[in-house]
């Protein structure tokens, strides 16, 4: 069933497909150009269904399909890898088996639903791709890492410094945010989506926002949606800022290193001139906006952001301009636009595969215009490809900035939402974060409440797309591979 992602649908609206129907349409759908964007369970009556959502880029037309209670299914995996996860994840929380599935390990060390299946393996306890051979050796790293940072384990198959073969194994500190927010919304849900992934504040609460708002027929205000997606991009800037810096120090480039360290933090200053915090907790809210930018604010804040600009074009074109550094990055960590697509990747690492994957344009907020940020692309598929589509991004979002903050939209910041929201219902927000697409679908029961919520956050599609590129590099070049994808512990184990 097709429908665009600023409608609801009726549940009962939704064909109740045969097992291979449902297949079958999902592998139709992907052929003709469509990527699997959720594959989630939906618990009632007599078990747990299934429901996908299928979207496509160059129309923005989305399509979910469903299927009734199930146990056991022909796995989509051998004949559509992006399913891989999402088939992994509905038998470790439901025990649905996708029959035929080349490798069923745990994604997370923990359920997300309750249900008498049996102890769950302990953290790290999984086996491992091996590789045989005389002059095949592996390399372990993490979980637990040099610095303030989550766990993860990353396990390399190398023969000399050559990877052959890297796999990502991560899930040590689920928290079952997913879980949490069924039965809402209610008091805690702002806070719980707001830290699905703490330097994606706003990119997940205004998927929520859209969620909900959606849901109930009520769009935001202007002036609330003018004043979230400035909050959206100033935390594009702050962390394309860092990382271009975190790329510089992992080849050595000290200069871009040290500015972009302090740039980041003049970004993320910016955003608490709306609320008091540097990662935007309560500004987005479904219907709007929280808090309200003053004149005083919005005079400061375009002072801040000529500033901004300066310091990080500056910092930028040293970079660039630097005949080492390139050496460094091109041709390292590459994939084709053939694997992006077949892996479903999203957000800067497929752009920088020539794929034309911008939520903005493609799925926009009600209310705002497909066309006013232009697509960064590339097609290189390396860490230059990466780099540089950060750098792009920069430019159009400091330019959609300037433009916005010239021409602040009156009236209320909110609109007010009902109490409780329509029974029976499914609906879809999607927001460009700066790593890539959010999704977040949700759906309500008869009590009009959340009867399952599935969030996506872009790493949980770009974690497999970092293993394939480390494919054939050394050993030496995870680090710089990794930071060009810079991806989320937390936004994958939630």
């Amino acid at each position: 069933m097709e429908f665009s992602h600023t409608q609801s649908l009726p549940l009962a609206d939704i064909p109740l497909l045969s097992l291979g129907d449902f297949r079958q349409r999902i592998l139709d759908r992907v052929a003709d150009g469509w990527r699997v964007m959720a594959l989630f369970g939906l618990p009632g009556k007599g078990g747990v269904g299934l429901i996908a959502l299928t979207g496509r880029d160059h129309d923005g037309k989305l399509a979910v399909f469903r299927a009734g209670p199930v146990t056991a299914y022909p796995s989509l995996t051998p004949e559509c890898p992006q399913c891989h996860l999402f088939e992994r994840e509905l038998f470790e929380q439901w025990e649905i088996r996708p029959e035929g599935h080349p490798w069923l390990k745990p994604v997370r060390f923990a359920p997300s639903f309750p249900h008498p299946d049996g102890p769950r393996p302990r953290p790290g306890i999984t086996d491992f791709f091996k590789v045989q051979g005389e002059e095949a050796h592996e390399v372990a790293v993490g979980p637990v890492h040099a610095g303030i940072i989550e766990p993860g384990h990353f396990r390399f198959q190398c023969a000399g410094e050559n990877v052959l073969h890297l796999e990502i194994s991560l899930g040590y500190q689920h928290r079952g945010v997913e879980r949490l927010l069924v039965g809402g919304p209610d008091i805690r849900t702002p806070h719980l989506v707001e830290t699905v992934a703490g330097d994606t504040t706003i990119g997940h609460a205004l998927a929520h926002a859209a969620v909900v708002e959606s849901l109930t027929g009520r769009d935001a205000t202007p002036r609330g949606r003018w004043i979230a997606r400035l909050a959206l991009e100033l935390e594009r800037l702050a962390n394309h800022t860092g990382d271009l810096g975190a790329l510089s120090g992992d080849v050595g480039f000290l200069p871009t290193m040290s500015y972009c360290g302090r740039i980041r933090g003049d970004f993320l200053n910016m955003t608490a001139l709306f609320c008091g915090n540097r990662f935007g907790r309560g500004i987005v809210r479904p219907g709007g906006a929280a808090v309200d930018l003053d004149e005083e604010a919005r005079v400061e804040l375009a002072k801040r952001l000529e500033a901004g600009r300066r310091a990080a074009f500056g910092a930028c074109e040293l970079l660039f301009a630097s005949s080492t550094v390139l050496a460094r990055f091109e041709g390292t960590g590459r994939l084709t636009a053939t694997t992006a697509q077949e892996l479903g990747l999203v957000g800067p690492p497929a752009r920088a595969c020539g794929l034309s994957r911008d939520a903005r344009r493609t799925f926009p907020l009600p209310g705002t215009d497909p066309k006013d940020i232009p697509l960064s692309l590339h097609d290189f598929g390396d860490v230059y490809a990466r780099a540089l589509v950060r750098r792009l991004e920069l430019e159009t979002s400091l330019d959609f900035l300037d433009k916005a903050l010239a021409d602040p939209p009156t009236g209320p910041v909110g609109r007010p939402m009902p109490d409780g929201l329509p029974p029976d219902r499914l609906a879809v927000g999607i927001v460009e974060g700066w790593r890539g697409e959010v999704h977040h679908v949700a759906v309500t029961g008869p009590d009009g409440r959340f009867a399952a919520y599935k969030i996506i956050d872009p790493s949980y599609h770009n974690w497999f797309g970092l293993a394939v590129a480390l494919r054939g590099q050394q050993i030496s070049d995870f680090p710089l591979c990794n930071k060009s994808f810079n991806l989320s512990y937390c936004g994958h184990d939630l």
